[in-house]
Formats: structure tokens, C-alpha cells, sequence
């Protein structure tokens, strides 16, 4: 038998995905934007996240048809899924950072 937390921390578990998963619980966001809210990641890391994030089905890529490219990210219904499990996760950091 699998364990459910090994699966999930798979996930999720590095220490840029739930970042970007947080700052896409209010709605889609264009790619600079998104990268913008997360400081210190690099171009590189980004893209290696956004990928994973987006083979995992948490979230999804529309590139928009129009010069310069146009990116935006949005959750999937199972990124949403996460939305508690984020939520208690930046309250715990709130509570605890002082």
C-alpha cells in the first residue's frame, strides 16, 4: 500500500510548488506576474516548477496568441483540492514566524 503522504508530498512537497500554488488560489496569473510574487526564484527553476506542476494536473498553461506571448497559469479543479492544506500552511507561518 502506497502512502497517501508520500503522494501528496511529492506533490507539492519542494520549496517553490506550494508557493505558486498559493499565489494562484485568487485566480489566473500571467507568467511575470506569478514568477514577480515569488521572489528569489530563478527563470530556470520557474519553468522546471510551472512544468512539474502542470504534468501533476495542479494546474494549467494557456498561451494566448498575440505578440509578445502572452502566458497565464490557472489551478485545476485538484489544485483547488489544495486550497485548505495551503491556507493552514501560510497561517501556521504567520502564527509561528515571530
Amino acid at each position: 500500500m502506497n502512502c497517501p503522504l508520500h503522494y501528496t508530498m511529492n506533490l507539492i512537497g519542494t520549496k517553490w510548488k506550494p508557493l505558486i500554488l498559493f499565489h494562484l488560489l485568487e485566480g489566473g496569473l500571467r507568467s511575470g506576474v506569478l514568477q514577480k510574487k515569488i521572489p528569489g526564484i530563478s527563470n530556470k527553476m520557474f519553468t522546471q516548477t510551472v512544468r512539474e506542476l502542470e504534468t501533476d494536473n495542479l494546474i494549467t498553461r494557456t498561451v494566448f496568441p498575440v505578440v509578445p506571448p502572452k502566458v497565464e497559469y490557472k489551478l485545476t479543479t485538484k489544485g483547488k483540492s489544495l486550497e485548505d492544506i495551503l491556507r493552514r500552511l501560510d497561517q501556521w507561518g504567520l502564527v509561528h514566524s515571530n
